[in-house]
């Protein structure tokens, strides 16, 4: 394996979004009797639901509250849902917020064509949903995958997007290297999950799709879940997908109760992972189509939130993630850190998660 400098180092850890533990043994057979139209439990009945177009899709999105808007932009493999307790608690406090289902999730269009996901596309979906709602300027807040979408909506239009909470996924700038030839130049013929998704025929979302509440519950777990040992423990990609990979969870996690995930299996049943699986097609192409822009620096008040157990930072400190970002965000105004908390900050910790959004919030 070739020698890597310690900037390339540090771009490849970040690209561990999802190497975490997973989740519990429950009736996969229970997954059939649910669909799009799953009623939600009683805690959300308040949240409103609407459709609108924005970039030239048909989005859904809910929304609660009156007030400055706050925009939660949610990862893989999440929903809207994901934001759940946030929606209810900034709403309370007196702000309009609203958490779409991404491009290619939920009950939101999901085009065909893998190239209609990159990193511009996503961003100008953000803008359309302020236009949408007849809104000039909000704050903008994302986890894993809307993480970065977050981040360049910021970069793209520092005017409408005026603070930035990135959650797990640090914002470090354009890579010296197009992400896809890194990867593979450690991994070679060794499984890595994002190489997987960019594997030909639609392997990994065919994998998925095959068994929705099986790749689920094994994503959304804690750093202490206890899990059966793996099926496939061969490093060698060839071995098989994912799925396999992933060790049975003998319990669930704290954080999601049965109908927690019963109504994420509901809408991965209903759109697919395929849309999903595309924004990891795009690594390549939003390296290529961000090469001309001259400065790529956030420029608005940005605050980044973890738990300090989440693999994709990989036990940095909050010293270390501060100089990791220090050239790239110029008005960084903290990092959070949760013990004991892994790659679902916001909804394994959402009290605290909660607590440091609103005192950002109204700084």
């Amino acid at each position: 394996m070739a020698k890597l400098s310690i900037k390339k180092e540090r771009f490849l850890a970040l690209l561990l979004f999802l190497v975490i533990g997973f989740s519990y043994p429950i009736d996969s057979s229970a997954s059939s009797s649910f669909n799009k139209k799953m009623e939600l439990s009683n805690n959300y009945k308040e949240i409103e639901f609407s459709f609108i177009e924005t970039n030239g899709i048909k989005m859904r999105i809910a929304q609660k509250g009156e007030g400055p808007l706050v925009l939660l932009v949610h990862g893989w493999p999440e929903s809207w849902y994901s934001w759940r307790h946030q929606i209810l608690s900034l709403s309370e406090q007196g702000y309009r917020v609203v958490a779409p289902d991404m491009r290619g999730y939920g009950e939101t269009d999901s085009p065909d064509d893998p190239n209609e996901y990159n990193i511009k596309k996503l961003s100008a979906d953000m803008v359309g949903i302020l236009d949408a709602l007849g809104e000039e300027t909000a704050t903008i807040v994302g986890h894993d995958w809307g993480s970065p979408v977050a981040a360049n909506s910021a970069v793209f239009y520092p005017e409408r997007f005026t603070k930035l909470v990135l959650m797990s996924v640090p914002y470090t700038g354009r890579p010296e290297a197009s992400p896809l030839s890194s990867l593979r130049a450690v991994f070679g013929d060794n499984f890595f999950y994002m190489l997987h998704h960019n594997e030909p025929g639609g392997i990994a979302e065919k994998e998925y799709d095959s068994d929705v509440r099986g790749i689920l519950k094994r994503l959304y777990t804690s750093p202490d879940t206890p899990r059966e040992d793996p099926e496939v423990t061969d490093p060698h990609k060839s071995a098989g997908g994912w799925l396999k990979r992933l060790g049975e969870p003998k319990e669930m996690p704290k954080w999601l109760l049965q109908e927690d995930l019963d109504y994420l299996v509901s809408q991965f049943e209903t759109a697919g992972f395929k849309g999903g699986v595309n924004y990891y097609r795009n690594l390549d192409t939003n390296w290529e189509i961000t090469k001309d822009i001259e400065d790529l620096k956030i420029k608005v008040p940005t605050l980044f939130i973890s738990g300090k157990d989440d693999m994709v930072i990989r036990g940095a400190s909050a010293e270390e993630l501060k100089i990791s970002m220090k050239d790239h965000v110029e008005k960084l105004e903290g990092v959070v850190l949760f013990p004991g908390i892994g790659h679902w900050v916001q909804q394994e910790e959402p009290d605290k998660t909660n607590q440091a959004l609103l005192e950002f919030l109204g700084n």
